[in-house]
């Protein structure tokens, strides 16, 4: 039998689930397929979601009409917020899950959206028409689903290996069922393919760990959650634990060392650079004394704990010798062992920025298979990407993020723009402009364009317009009100450790300096007693106005080289005095804007002179030959 969808999303993760709801919502025809209907949204590796900007990219892609962040905070069993002996620029939520309850949850998201259809059914093979154009996909037992796009988010499933010391074996994460003939198919379609690694720590019996050797982390931030839309509901608090590594722990791994799949040459793909395994920071750091084991809950209502900090491609009985070395882990029963895992991917080159394939129209890609890491840039793709493809089939413009829009932004154009060696992550220090791209003002920046492209409910929006309305009133008000410094408000700043402004002041002038506490402030003058997350924003914006403006300024130069287009098929080996890696480089990624090609290692400013030069005097001559 043959079907009919507008869009196939294949793979049921974190990107694809966004990938499907993104397209549902635009009125396309969608079909979700997951190799099991069981492990919707699962959480192979660390139950938790956000931290140093992963958290930015929960908050964007809620901003966006996205589903993760109104998930966590339903599903959440800690809340935290990260960095705030920092600036706001790098202040973030990171949020324990309950892995089980958080599929459920996102799955009844799945379920309620009208245009969305689940199917369980492994997808081995793509179908492409005579214009290399996606027109379909083909399951194992012979079902053909026509589409006019397709979405690949298979995370690690494809040709995934498992290696636990000596022993590999072909599976997915968690012991699933890999996907090893969509690889095939994707290569006889001329797609490169290469591969990476990851890990992941064992689990143990919660029962089994002496919590009293350890130190409690108890989270219990209860300001707000990731969404923006949804009423923020305090949850039961459930506590972390932190221990460490001893002399011991680390004799016994080295003197296995050559046990570990990571270093007997059986692993290949290299792994992340920020998520190592014990072995590898051993290696790297051999004079490090210790190394911080979080002991993390996977769920309210199971006995299982994660053993974040440790994961490891070492055999089965060496992982429990060296776990039981660690303090209030000297009785701990593994639940699952620790393993590697290794698994293909699409190197970026082969990407557009709205993640379609160049060589095939219509396909697109999301998560792990472009050659990331983790579960939020992995939904954050997603949503472009159905986002994209729902585009491509309505003759919408397509919706590319700039670096100065979003986190999201930044994420995409690297994996595409630059020759990533390792599974890619999102850190704050990617971003040139973190302080522009806050978390707390993800959808002042985004969600006009969830508005566009409906992902956004007219309550919602209702919602946003009245909010930055307010807030604009709010900023309004503190620069326009003006206070005269009598001795009652002089002696209260003296009482709150606050030297006292000596002439006439705005409230905007108090905000703006370093050090003021806005609860504080709020006993000394109630003019700023207002919403206090609102208020916050605003005195973040005050604060930092002549920095945020030299971004504004640094990201408009920027724009004006985005808006140089190169055309599609320019002949790099005809523009004079490029370099011989400059026009390897161009040749390679192909970029679409002279920005782009700005961003690709090994292209200097010469080469982008000689571009610009050559591709000026093209159009110069274009346009003369027109009027003749």
């Amino acid at each position: 039998m043959d079907y009919q969808a507008d869009v196939v999303v294949i793979g049921a993760g974190h990107a694809g689930c966004e990938a499907a709801l993104a397209a549902a919502k635009m009125g396309c025809r969608t079909v979700l397929f997951t190799l099991n209907f069981n492990n919707i949204a699962f959480m192979p590796c660390n139950p938790s979601i956000g931290g140093p900007a992963k958290g930015h990219l929960v908050r964007e892609l809620d901003a966006l009409g996205g589903a993760m962040g109104r998930v966590i905070d339903r599903t959440y069993l800690q809340m935290r917020l990260l960095n705030t002996q920092k600036g706001p620029a790098v202040w973030a939520l990171r949020a324990q899950a309950d892995k089980n309850l958080y599929q459920r949850t996102m799955q009844k998201e799945l379920e309620k959206e009208p245009n969305l259809q689940i199917r369980q059914a492994e997808i081995v093979k793509l179908l492409v028409d005579e214009n290399q154009s996606i027109c379909g996909v083909m399951t194992r037992t012979g079902l053909t689903y026509y589409a006019k796009a397709v979405i690949l988010a298979t995370g690690t499933f494809l040709r995934g290996q498992i290696f636990i010391g000596s022993l590999h074996y072909s599976s997915g994460p968690m012991g699933q069922q890999p996907a090893n003939l969509l690889s095939e198919s994707l290569e006889e379609l001329g797609i490169r393919l290469s591969r990476f690694k990851t890990g992941t720590p064992a689990r143990v019996r919660a029962r089994s760990i002496d919590f009293s050797k350890t130190i409690i982390q108890p989270g219990g931030y209860r300001e707000h959650g990731f969404s923006f839309w949804e009423p923020w509901t305090i949850r039961p608090v459930h506590p972390c634990w932190l221990t460490y590594t001893q002399p011991e722990t680390h004799q016994i791994i080295k003197e296995h060392l050559h046990e570990a799949a990571l270093y007997t040459g059986a692993i290949t793909g290299m792994g992340p650079r920020y998520c190592p395994s014990i072995e590898s920071k051993l290696v790297q750091f051999p004079h490090k004394e210790r190394h911080q084991v979080f002991i993390e809950p996977e769920g309210a209502d199971t006995d299982e704990m994660y053993l974040a900090g440790i994961s490891t491609s070492l055999p089965e009985y060496v992982q429990e010798k060296f776990i039981r070395t660690i303090p209030g882990l000297e009785h701990a029963e593994i639940v699952r062992p620790a393993y590697a895992i290794e698994y293909d991917y699409i190197p970026g080159d082969q990407l557009r920025p709205t993640l379609e394939l160049k060589k095939i129209r219509g396909l697109f890609t999301a998560g792990q298979i472009n050659g990331s890491s983790g579960y939020e840039e992995a939904a954050a793709q997603g949503i472009i990407a159905g986002i994209n493809a729902a585009a491509s089939i309505k003759h919408m413009e397509p919706l590319v993020l700039k670096r100065s829009e979003a986190y999201i932004g930044v994420l995409i154009d690297d994996l595409v723009t630059k020759e990533n060696y390792e599974p890619y992550r999102v850190l704050t220090s990617r971003a040139e402009y973190r302080l522009t791209l806050r978390s707390d003002n993800a959808d002042e920046r985004l969600t006009e364009y969830g508005i566009r492209y409906g992902l956004i409910s007219q309550e919602e929006a209702c919602h946003f317009r009245k909010k930055y309305d307010q807030i604009r009133d709010i900023e309004k008000r503190f620069r326009e009100t003006f206070l005269t410094p009598t001795k009652e408000i002089r002696e209260k700043f003296e009482k709150a450790g606050i030297t006292p402004p000596a002439n006439r002041f705005s409230i905007a002038e108090i905000l703006k300096r370093p050090g003021i506490d806005l609860d504080k402030l709020c006993e000394i003058i109630p003019e700023v007693q207002d919403n206090p997350v609102w208020v916050s924003e605003v005195a973040t914006r005050l604060k930092y106005e002549g920095y945020l403006k030299k971004e504004w300024d640094q990201a408009e130069r920027m724009i004006h080289l985005e808006r140089k287009r190169i055309p599609s098929h320019l002949d790099y080996r005809v523009v004079p005095n490029l370099a011989l890696e400059a026009r390897e480089k161009l040749e390679k990624f192909r970029p679409e804007t002279i920005g782009q090609a700005s961003r690709i290692s090994g292209i200097n400013p010469a080469d982008l002179t000689a571009l610009l030069f050559y591709l000026e005097n093209i159009m110069r001559v274009g346009h003369a030959e027109n009027r003749e």
